[in-house]
């Protein structure tokens, strides 16, 4: 599918920026930045329809590098900021992006609650397992005994914290798990999150070459799922918990209402003023 818009078509490369990525080589990002031009190509978006909001780190560079509406925000606050330019303007198409340390701690508690409310987001965090940027220390989702990074040098000792699950528990209406080694799949994927109506979550495998060298082997540890997104939250906690982290695909998506603030204004201003001096 070709994009249409007043200049004529559009195609992946159109909807990046003249700002060359800083990433380290051979990082996994790469490939989600140019499997989010492929999605947003195919879907024919325009670019003046399509806000990219993150916050702090690696993965919250890419806004940087695409040729839409960013905003490069506060550590662990892109879904409250993204959240309110949904509210005000819900005819923007609103793509999330950031990553395990700015998305599960810092950002956690916002994450929780942007599954609850189910607005009409789509929430792309790039998991590496590890605080990047600030020199490679552990993350909430990081193996309890991983001894590599000089700040726990005997391992956490913490259990890993479970994205999937926990977007489930808290009420995200879709849920996915891609990687970057597999940038097509992965953007089919984004396609169907961006596409559906409601709070989109995809956890993106992707892996840190300079400080977590060993996430080479993932493109040998990476599975399908090989079976259908179920609408079943019973279900896909079970699929959940059966899987070792490393499952692709749709696991769950759920047509539930999206919440959206009415915007109208339904008290006159001087009424407002008048309650203010009471």
């Amino acid at each position: 599918m070709s994009s249409q818009t007043l200049q004529g078509v559009l195609r992946p490369k159109d909807y990046t920026s003249e700002m060359r990525p800083v990433w380290c080589p051979g990082c996994g990002h790469y490939a989600v930045l140019s499997a989010v031009t492929k999605a947003l190509a195919y879907l024919a978006l325009p670019r003046e329809q399509v806000a990219f909001v993150s916050g702090i780190g690696c993965s919250s560079r890419l806004p940087a590098y695409l040729a839409a509406y960013g905003l490069h925000g506060v550590h662990g606050r892109a879904l409250a900021v993204a959240s309110g330019l949904k509210a005000v303007r819900p005819d923007l198409t609103v793509v999330v992006a950031g990553g395990d340390g700015d998305g599960f701690a810092i950002g956690g508690n916002h994450f929780l609650h942007a599954c609850r409310r189910n607005m009409d987001l789509t929430y792309i965090v790039m998991d590496n397992r590890v605080y990047g940027m600030t020199k490679g220390q552990a993350s909430p989702t990081t193996a309890p005994d991983w001894t590599k990074s000089p700040m726990t040098p005997r391992g956490t000792g913490i259990r890993r914290f479970q994205p999937a699950a926990i977007a489930l528990a808290a009420g995200a209406s879709f849920i996915a798990r891609g990687y970057s080694g597999h940038p097509a799949d992965l953007a089919q994927t984004l396609v169907m999150a961006i596409e559906h109506r409601g709070f989109a979550f995809v956890q993106v495998l992707s892996p840190c070459q300079t400080f977590r060298p060993e996430q080479r082997d993932w493109k040998r540890e990476v599975h399908d799922w090989k079976v259908s997104a179920t609408d079943d939250p019973v279900e896909a906690a079970r699929r959940i918990q059966a899987d070792d982290g490393m499952g692709l695909g749709v696991l769950f998506q759920q047509v539930v209402e999206v919440w959206q603030p009415n915007n109208r204004v339904e008290t006159r201003v001087e009424a407002f003023e008048e309650a203010l001096l009471l």
